[in-house]
This record gives structure tokens, sequence and C-alpha cells, in this order.
């Protein structure tokens, strides 16, 4: 029988989470005119701070589910997104054990979501899962997270996760930068591993015994202990969740009483004489902070280098797996051009039979057929969505990316990925040590617009695909796109010494642990040929900008005063200045468009993935004339631009002047090939699988929502 006092205690506590969870969710829809992100925030914290309010947020937030099913007529699937992973923070986060008839309610909610349209289904069927595993071992989201952003060594979990955090040079200038790396670097300074396996421990105990685990002894008992004892039941501890994940839900008996069993040994393993405390209390375990390295971005290459000594360090067992794939490489090369290697980029065992593995082409260039095919193995292993269990199993470490900037920073990000997978394509050396994993926080240096976030206004600047991103998951639009404008006022205060910001710090850590779904960005690519014949290839993600840079007065005057006829300007540019070729997007995708655009000063190609646009990737094109009324506009995945009359054309990638190449003849522009694809297949088994292949290479930006091609 429920004491009357704990009854209305409880039914306080879930009085005021529901009031906090309305709250959420009308933030989320504008309705609230405070600054985003804090609401969200605050409840974390209070989580954090009250771990036993985890399991009436967890009540109030399933009801919330039933809620969204009852009108899912209406199509309004805007709240199941911080419904959802708002409940798997809960789980992960709590520190107590949540009642399996909780878990019951929760997992039937989840599957009847299932029916849902993507990416909605497939955020639920990823919360899903993760609650099927801590139903069975209670407290293995937290001891896995926890272990990965670590580093903590032991034998039976050995991923490593590491943070980078790029902020582009162009948009953080010094005072911002300095501000930002102490808000961020502060978490270097909160980390003690001791601490960590003393907190993992009595995160495990409290969440696998519930009741029949007094906190306060045992956090005394824990504390009395020394750092090798400590160590040691954090090494039983991983054995019991590791073994008790792999079994699943038969192995949650054992479980348990392995913990009951580590639980006594401990009380009795301290020589501390045990004072009078509240047994009934539960010890806040909250997450602590991953080690973040921030990082100015001045050049190109510094993301493959930090890529690069990532997985040089990345523990002992790299070095065994490079060691048995060099010698399998070494037993298959061979100098005759007509035989090739069969290998596969998978970590698999080697054949026995090593015969299979040659075949004979008739060709005169060898072609390893595992390169050309590698897209696909690429595609399931670098990027989100492929097998939890296919990933799990290659053992491969995490890499979480995030940059700091605008349009800008996405475009240097865009060249980068492109650099990476070409550099692959040809010899595996990240993509079989490393999960690369990309973010974006939106950040400019403009000044903010008087237009409000919404409007169309907003997509001319450069912030364009951070709007982009805020349209296709609103929950990335609360708690992301408003990140912004905190950071941006971090230089303006002023402090000494700056305290750091915890508001920032969380957010971040929110985004890297939840914002799992990618929205992918189709990559184009862009071929220039100069006047001097020097062919120049480059990548783009958003926006590229054709000027003819002797007309470039005539285009300022025309934006600035559109409803100006100017008749001299007219003669300045009588005549063809470029010629364009094009496919118009078309159901045929026969119709070709050949011509010349007479009075034209500039041309404007802006990108429009399908997360967008619910169908297919394309381009829209601008033409800009002397005459804004003669303005044109085409959509297209492939156009050609050359100049006409001896003329040279300007052309800036992405908005960023350092991405501007002058003296350009012809420009030529389709989808960017993913590196391998380029290369035609010779046998009818490779032309056949070759058509299910995803071609387009696509910049992954995670999100809480997602939106896949």
């Amino acid at each position: 029988m429920v004491d009357r006092t704990t009854s209305v205690a409880l039914s306080t506590v879930e009085s005021s989470v529901y009031k906090t969870v309305q709250a959420l969710l009308k933030e989320m829809s504008g309705q609230s005119a405070g600054e985003k992100g804090l609401i969200r925030w605050s409840l974390y914290k209070k989580l954090e701070a009250n771990p036993s309010c985890s399991v009436s947020l967890i009540r109030v937030l399933v009801k919330e589910l039933e809620k969204l099913m009852q009108i899912q007529q209406t199509r309004s699937y805007t709240h199941t997104i911080p419904v959802l992973h708002t409940i798997y923070y809960a789980v992960m986060q709590s520190g107590v054990m949540i009642p399996t008839s909780v878990y019951q309610t929760v997992y039937e909610s989840m599957m009847k979501l299932l029916i849902l349209p993507s990416p909605y289904s497939a955020v639920a069927l990823s919360t899903l899962r993760s609650i099927k595993m801590e139903m069975t071992t209670p407290g293995s989201l937290y001891h896995r997270r926890v272990t990965a952003e670590q580093n903590l060594k032991n034998e039976l979990f050995t991923l490593q996760e590491k943070v980078f955090v790029l902020a582009d040079s162009a948009v953080f200038s010094a005072p911002l930068e300095a501000a930002v790396r102490t808000h961020l670097e502060a978490s270097s300074f909160l980390r003690d591993t001791s601490t960590l396996e003393r907190n993992m421990v009595l995160h495990a105990l409290q969440t696998g015994l519930g009741t029949t685990c007094q906190s306060s002894r045992l956090a005394q008992a824990l504390e009395a202990l020394g750092e090798h004892m400590v160590k040691t039941y954090f090494q039983e501890v991983v054995l019991a969740v590791e073994k008790s994940v792999k079994h699943g839900a038969g192995g949650r008996a054992n479980y348990v009483n392995r913990l009951q069993h580590i639980y006594r040994d401990i009380l009795t393993a301290s020589k501390e004489e045990q004072t009078e405390l509240d047994h009934s209390s539960v010890f806040s375990t909250a997450m602590p902070y991953p080690k973040i390295n921030f990082h100015l971005w001045k050049d190109e290459e510094d993301l493959w280098n930090l890529l690069a000594n990532f997985a040089m360090c990345c523990g002992s067992n790299s070095t065994t797996v490079d060691k048995e794939e060099k010698d399998k490489r070494d037993s298959v090369r061979s100098e005759d051009s007509g035989i090739k290697s069969n290998l596969d980029d998978t970590a698999r065992p080697a054949s026995i039979n090593p015969a299979p593995s040659f075949t004979r082409r008739n060709t005169v260039k060898p072609m390893n057929t595992a390169r050309k095919l590698s897209p696909m193995s690429e595609k399931m292993d670098v990027f989100p969505g492929g097998s939890p269990l296919f990933n799990e199993d290659r053992r491969r470490h995490t890499a979480r990316v995030v940059v700091l900037g605008d349009d800008r920073v996405l475009g240097r990000l865009a060249t980068a990925f492109h650099s990476i997978r070409e550099r692959e394509s040809k010899r595996l050396i990240l993509t079989k040590k490393l999960n690369l994993r990309l973010y974006y926080i939106p950040v400019t240096d403009a000044a903010p617009s008087l237009s409000s976030p919404a409007s169309p206004g907003e997509n001319e600047g450069r912030l364009s695909l951070a709007s982009l991103l805020g349209r296709v998951d609103p929950w990335y639009n609360s708690n992301i796109n408003s990140l912004g404008a905190a950071i941006s006022k971090l230089q303006s205060v002023h402090r000494e010494p700056p305290e750091p910001n915890v508001f920032l710090l969380d957010t971040l850590c929110y985004y890297l642990r939840c914002g799992t779904q990618p929205v992918n960005l189709p990559l184009y690519s862009v071929k220039m040929t100069r006047s001097s014949c020097d062919v120049v290839e480059e990548v783009f993600v958003a926006h590229l900008e054709v000027d003819i840079p002797e007309f470039r007065h005539l285009k300022k005057k025309s934006t600035k005063e559109p409803g100006v006829r100017r008749k001299k300007s007219t003669v300045a540019v009588f005549g063809s200045v470029i010629s364009v070729s094009y496919t118009e997007i078309s159901l045929s995708k026969r119709q070709v468009a050949k011509g010349e655009a007479p009075m034209t000063c500039g041309v404007v190609i802006t990108s429009e993935p399908a997360a967008v646009t619910s169908g297919k990737d394309h381009l829209t094109v601008e033409f800009h004339s002397v005459n804004p009324g003669n303005n044109t506009t085409i959509q297209t995945q492939n156009i050609s631009i050359k100049a006409l009359q001896h003329r040279t054309l300007s052309v800036c990638l992405d908005k960023d002047s350092r991405s501007t190449y002058t003296d350009v003849q012809r420009v030529v522009i389709s989808p960017c090939l993913k590196p391998g694809c380029s290369i035609g297949s010779s046998s009818e088994q490779e032309l056949l699988f070759s058509k299910y292949l995803d071609k387009v290479l696509y910049l992954p930006i995670n999100t809480f929502t997602g939106v896949t091609p």
C-alpha cells in the first residue's frame, strides 16, 4: 500500500513535470516568447539534480505519445521527435530503477509509432531498440555512453569517441575564439578517472538493484575505497553489463545477481565506519562532459590531420588489425594486369581457401572490383543509418566533428569531406578505424536581420543551410539554431576569469548524444576551365555565383534600384554574354535546352535538396539581367555555362570569398559522384548491382529528425 504522503509528493512532482513538458512543446511550436532551448535545458538539469523524478517524466511523456496517436488523422507529428528524444535521455540519465510496468507501457506506445511515415518511424525504431536494451540491462545506455565518451580503459567495451569542434576563422574573431574555447574546454578540467569509475559503479547498482540498494551507504563505501579497488569493481560492472547485453532478455536474472554480489562485496571491503544516512535518497550521477577539442579551422587539411591522428591513437588493437590486413594485401598482390584481388573492404576473416579470391578479367587496365563497389560498404560503414549490429561488429571508434560557422564553413566541410572520400577510395586509412559523424552549429558574424527568422530574407544571407535544417527538423531549430546567438554574445561578456557557459556545453553534449539522424545534403561537382586551359575541379553544397567582372557594377545597380530602367545599361551589354546548356527537369529527362543568354550580368545557382522539396535533388538557377524584369529561373541537375566574346567569368562557391575563382571561361556543374562510381562496370553482374547503388555523394549533417534521400 502506497503511503498517502508519498502519493501526494509523487502527484506534485508529476504535475510540475507535466507543466514543464507542455511549456517545452509550446516553445517548439513557436508559442513561447522566451529564448529557445532554455526550457529543455532546465528540465534536464532538474532531472540531473533529482534522478527520482525521471519516472514521473517518463509517465508524462508516454501520455503525450498516446495523445499523438489519437490525433494521427491530422498528420501532425511535430511533437513526436522531442517526446521520443526526451524519453531516451530520461532513461539514459536516470539513476533509479524504472519499474517494468513503465517500460512495458513505453514499449507498447513506441510500437504503435512504427506505422508513422519516415523519418518519425525511424527515430521511434532507434529509441525502441535503446529502450529494449535498457529493459534487459538497466544502466547499460549510461554505461556504454560514458565509457566511450571518457575513453575508460576496459577489456570488453573498447570503443572510443572523440569530439572535435572546428570554428571557421572567417567568422570567429580572436576575442570570440578565446571566449568559446574557454567555455568548451572547461570540460577537460572536470574529468577525474577515479571519480568517473565510482559514479559508474554507483549508477549501475542504483538502476539495477532499485530499492535494495542503499545509495547513501554505497556512496560512502565507494569513497572509502582506494583507486585500485574502485577500478577492480568498475571492471566487474563492465563485465556484468556486457554479458547481459550479449545474452539479451535471458541474461537479466544473472545480471541482477551479479550486481547484488558486487554490492555486498563493496560494503564488506569498505573499512570506513558507516554513519547514519538517509537510505531513501538517490545519489545523482549526472553524465560527465566529454573532452572537447576546440580548433580554429584555418586550413582544409586540418580535418584530415585531426582524424588521422585520432585513428593512429585508437588503441593497440588497431596495430594488430593493420598488420593482418597488410599481410593479406601482400599475399594477393600480383604484377599480372589480368589478375585482380577480390578483397572486401570490410574486416571479415581471410578465407581458408584463397583460390576463389582471384578472378580473371579480359581487360587491359586492371581495376579492383572492391574499389568500384566500395560505395555500398562505405555507405553502410561511414554514414549513419546502417545496421547497428554491423557497425558494432566492426568495433570502430567514433569521431564526432562539430563545425561552427555559416554557409561558408559547410562549404569548406563539403570540400574536406569529398577529399577524404577520394583518399579513402584509393586506400582505406580512416574508414576501417573510424565512424565519422558530422554536426553543424550555425554562427555568423553578420548583423542580425530585422526580419523574422522564418522569412525568406533569411535565405539570402549566409545561414541558408541553417534555415533549411530548421525547416526539416523543428527540434533542431529550437535547440541548435538558437545557439548561435548565445555564442555570439560570449565575446561581449567581460569577466575575470570568465565563467564557463554550462548552457552552451550542455546543449552541445545533448546534440552529440541525441542528434543521430542525418540530413543528407547533395554535393555538386564544379569543373572550371580557365583561359590558360587549366581545369580546376571543386565541389559546393549550397550556393554558387557566377559573375561577369566587367558588368558587376551593373548588377549592383539593378539590385539597388530594381524598378528603374536604364537604356545606357542595356546598350552596354547588347548581345550575348554567355551560352548555356542544361537538362531541364522533366518526366522524360530528355529535354535538353541550349542557347545564349543576352543581357545577363550574373547567374546564381542554389541547391534544393530533396529533404526540403519532397522530390528529387535539383538546382535552382537564376539568370540576372540588367533589367530585373527579364530575370529568368530554371530548375536542373546539370548545367554548363560558357563566356562569349572573349569575356571571362568569376565563380564564387558557397558565398566564401576564399573559394573564388577568376579568369574562368567555362563552368560545368553536375551532381558529385562518390569516388569510384564514375568508372563504368564491365561485367553484367556489376552493371546489375550498380543500379541499386546511390551514386551521388552526400554531406550527412546529423540532426534530431533526419531525412535521407
